[in-house]
């Protein structure tokens, strides 16, 4: 299976790592100047997993793109979306299938419309990374699994040779039959991590020690009851999983998007949270919802980073 890695930063690196130190025929997607970076250092990531230093990664950019692939990795932010979709257009053949590892639903909807319904399936990743200035990817704990499968839950030929393309390429790479319910869950949790650490600018641990637990545990069961109107509730034992990690003391957790924020970086405010506000439409109850607290103090420094970039 020929398998194309939209960029090589920090998640789809790592995984494209693992991948061809599997021998798996993998192509990065890149940009100039990360062609550069490849071109002089390689593919380097420091893991507890096992490091990797992999010299002159394969890869092409947009310009050069010239025949279809069989799958494609799409681990791009979700204000990066369109862009991302420009770029690997070319590869996208009527059997390519789309694999995207991104946070949130709506992306599902942009790149079936841009491509086909056929052409996607739904997609996890559980990792957290990062990347240095120099282009090292940096694998901060040891959780690394992609989760799988086909929207409607089939176990279908193709999904099965994108397992057996993922399969022992030192990482967990699992498929499901409940993809967009494990979706939506990851949704609910990542929404509430994020807004909690991005918008309070601390990791759950310090919010907690703050009087925070009922702030964060009510946004959970907001944006819960947001899936339980789409027809996806948190099952309970989920439920009591996320609620666990969440009110854990001492616990040193945050979201990648309170980093963005302290870099004062472009943030995927939208995506996860103000999708989010809009699923849920109107209240009943008067004043602000941790929803909505969360929505306002994320877009007040998205508001403020352009101002002031501007």
């Amino acid at each position: 299976m020929r398998i194309l890695i939209v960029g090589a930063g920090a998640i789809g690196g790592y995984f494209g790592g693992r991948l061809l130190e599997a021998g798996r025929d993998v192509t990065f997607l890149v940009r100039q100047g990360r062609a550069e970076e490849l071109d002089q250092n390689g593919l380097i990531v420091r893991s507890p997993a096992g490091d990797i230093d992999y010299p002159s990664p394969p890869h092409v950019m947009t310009s050069m793109l010239n025949t279809t692939f069989d799958l494609i990795l799409l681990s791009c932010k979700a204000y990066d979306l369109d862009a991302a979709m420009d770029s690997f257009a070319a590869a996208v053949g009527p059997d390519t299938l789309i694999l995207p590892m991104l946070n949130g639903m709506s992306h599902l909807d942009r790149l079936s419309k841009r491509f086909s319904p056929d052409n996607v399936l739904g997609g996890l990743a559980f990792i957290s990374v990062d990347r240095d200035a120099s282009g090292k990817i940096l694998h901060l704990n040891e959780l690394h699994q992609i989760t799988f499968g086909e929207l409607e839950g089939a176990r279908t030929p193709r999904i099965l040779k994108v397992e057996e393309a993922l399969s022992d390429a030192g990482f967990v790479a699992t498929l499901s039959e409940q993809i967009v319910q494990e979706m939506w869950e990851k949704w609910c949790f990542i929404a509430t991590l994020a807004g909690v650490t991005g918008s309070l600018r601390a990791s759950i641990g310090d919010v907690i020690a703050s009087g925070g637990e009922s702030f964060i545990l009510e946004l959970l069961a907001e944006c819960g009851a947001v899936a339980a109107q789409a027809s996806h509730g948190v099952r309970e034992e989920v439920r009591q999983r996320f609620q666990t990690m969440l009110t854990a003391q001492g616990s040193k957790m945050t979201a990648s998007m309170l980093r963005d924020v302290e870099r004062g970086a472009t943030i995927e405010v939208e995506h996860l949270i103000g999708d989010m506000v809009a699923r849920r439409g109107s209240k009943k109850q008067d004043g602000l919802s941790p929803l909505d607290v969360v929505y306002l103090n994320l877009k007040s420094y998205e508001a403020r980073r352009v101002r002031e970039q501007g």
